[in-house]
């Protein structure tokens, strides 16, 4: 899996997305190699009312930040003027690394969370793993300690988190931190999409009563779309279909949970466009997202500035949420509407787009929720049921597809030693649809609607072209595996009897090359294919003359 920067002010944490040439992950043995592997970094941000922003510390001290990294943290760690957050807060934030490409969603980019009390100070955490729930946890525990006892807090804490184990997919860790166990699992594809909360293991029972958390990465769903329950539907819609969507949020906080409630909401197909849970008008990027010259970019931004209301009026979509209840009924719902009724100021509430759904919306699903506020129910038990229908909406969508994409496989009797093996037919749109009334997602989905309008946007969309990649890299890499099997269960003595040096040469380069993919994990091969393919390299090479078998094998 592939992931900024943190800031606050007010009450709750930040991610975002950055990076130097010199940053990254530490070779194993040398100093802060396992601090490396969770942060990046540690950052402390004071704001002067003279001088402004400053960054005052980073730990570890060599980690290098160029110029423009520094300014973008150092902006986005504190809320706007316009926020009105008043006392601690934490919230989120991505920065693009610099020295790197961009690309969409979360190559080359880090995390982090940060908290800030009303002194104008800000400890931010700089991550590349998207683990949000787990830097608010930390956050929550360090930073209230660090405001009090400032660096020697600081480096204690990083010192802790250098001894933490590596975070391996699949694994429970225990992380311990400040007196305090935090018990997590690392998430990873073979989990079950609802996993729950992480074992206790036998051998940890002398540590403190650990802290469970239930996911490192997702948040409390529930909550964040409290007031745009009755169009999560439509959200899930534009989300899928990659639409530029801005969201302003009374707060950094609210800003950046909402965004990373609305990438997450379509799991288990990774979310391939762009996203910034907290963004402002001094971020390297604002006239890029803010140019009329040509069409808005496919990223979801949350703001707390209502500059952006006017900014971007020619945005499609904009989402405009109001301070949170924190009352147990259920919040007045933002109301859909129209575009031309955005004011450039005081605009009221409301998710304002001319977008109308493709898919009726599930009313029985808003019962239910409204049921569980009259009764009670507690809050992630609600996530449950709304994660839940999320889930089983995109499995859906995507179960079609995977069928589809899996017929264009080539047989495996096709697949033979000596010959190339054959091509994966390709995706044709056409094909797709015209099979969707036999094998669509009314045969998993009791949802009526445009599904057939709904695919045909998709299929421009970033998620689709990310999907369709790694598909087809999944399906390549499988016929790759496939065909090294069917050459090491052939007779490679037989084949060598009538072949010349040339082609016996080409094989053993040729199986070389696979051997180093497949041990390298990117080919799907069982150990005993990778021996036999040792074995026939060694045959090869032994039928050749000396000199031939000295270049290949030198000293």
């Amino acid at each position: 899996m592939d992931l900024g920067a943190g800031a606050g002010a007010g009450p709750k944490p930040a991610r975002g997305r950055l990076g130097a040439p010199s940053s990254g992950m530490r070779a194993p043995g040398t100093p802060w190699a396992r601090f490396s592997a969770w942060l990046e970094c540690v950052c402390v941000v004071t704001f002067d009312l003279e001088l402004g922003q400053a960054l005052e510390l980073v730990y570890p001290s060599d980690f290098q930040l160029t110029d423009k990294e520094k300014s973008s943290i150092c902006y986005l760690s504190f809320p706007d003027s316009h926020s009105g957050c008043l006392g601690d807060t934490q919230f989120s934030f991505r920065i693009r690394q610099c020295g790197g490409q961009r690309r969409p969603g979360h190559a080359g980019e880090k995390h982090g969370d940060s908290g800030a009390p009303a002194s104008l100070q800000s400890l931010v955490l700089l991550s590349r793993l998207p683990f949000v729930r787990l830097f608010q946890a930390l956050l929550g525990l360090v930073a209230p300690e660090f405001f009090d006892k400032l660096a020697p807090c600081l480096e204690a804490v990083c010192n802790e988190i250098d001894q933490w184990p590596a975070p391996a997919p699949g694994r429970t860790l225990s992380l311990p931190v400040m007196g305090v166990v935090l018990q997590v699992h690392i998430p990873s594809r073979a989990d079950t999409p609802e996993p729950g909360p992480p074992e206790p293991s036998g051998h940890e029972t002398l540590l403190p009563a650990p802290v469970v958390l239930p996911s490192v990465h997702e948040l409390d769903l529930f909550r964040c779309f409290r007031p745009v329950l009755a169009h999560v539907q439509l959200l899930w819609e534009l989300m899928l279909l990659g639409e530029p969507l801005l969201v302003l949020a009374p707060s950094p906080a609210v800003s950046s949970e909402m965004v990373l409630a609305l990438t997450s909401c379509l799991q288990p197909l990774k979310f391939c466009c762009d996203y910034r849970p907290y963004f402002t008008i001094h971020d390297s990027e604002f006239k890029e997202f803010t140019t009329r010259t040509q069409a808005p970019p496919n990223v979801v931004l949350g703001v707390t500035n209502p500059f952006f209301i006017k900014t971007l009026q020619h945005w499609p979509h904009i989402l405009r949420v109001g301070e949170p209840k924190t009352s147990g009924d259920l919040p007045k719902q933002v109301k859909l509407k129209k575009p031309s009724r955005l004011k450039t100021l005081d605009t009221k509430p409301g998710l304002y787009t001319a977008y109308t759904a493709h898919l009726h919306r599930d009313k029985a699903l808003f019962r239910r929720l409204l049921k569980g506020l009259q009764k009670k129910r507690p809050s992630d038990v609600q996530t449950a049921v709304l994660r839940r229908h999320l889930l089983e909406l995109t499995q859906s969508f995507i179960i079609p597809l995977e069928h589809y994409m899996a017929s264009l496989m080539p047989l495996q009797k096709g697949i033979v030693p000596w010959k190339t093996p054959p091509q994966i037919r390709p995706f044709r749109q056409d094909d797709f649809l015209h099979n969707l009334e036999r094998s669509g997602p009314q045969l998993t989905c009791v949802l009526k609607g445009d599904w057939l309008g709904l695919y045909r946007r998709f299929f421009k969309s970033p998620h689709f072209d990310g999907w369709y990649r790694q598909r087809r890299r999944e399906m390549a890499q499988k016929l790759e595996a496939l065909h090294l099997e069917a050459i090491c269960e052939a007779n490679i003595e037989l084949w060598m009897k009538d072949k010349s040096e040339v082609e016996v040469v080409d094989l053993i380069l040729k199986l070389r090359e696979r051997l180093v993919r497949a041990q390298g994990h990117q080919l799907p091969v069982k150990e005993a294919t990778l021996k036999r393919a040792r074995l026939y390299i060694d045959t090869a090479i032994g039928s050749l003359p000396k000199d031939l078998q000295a270049v290949l094998c030198p000293p």
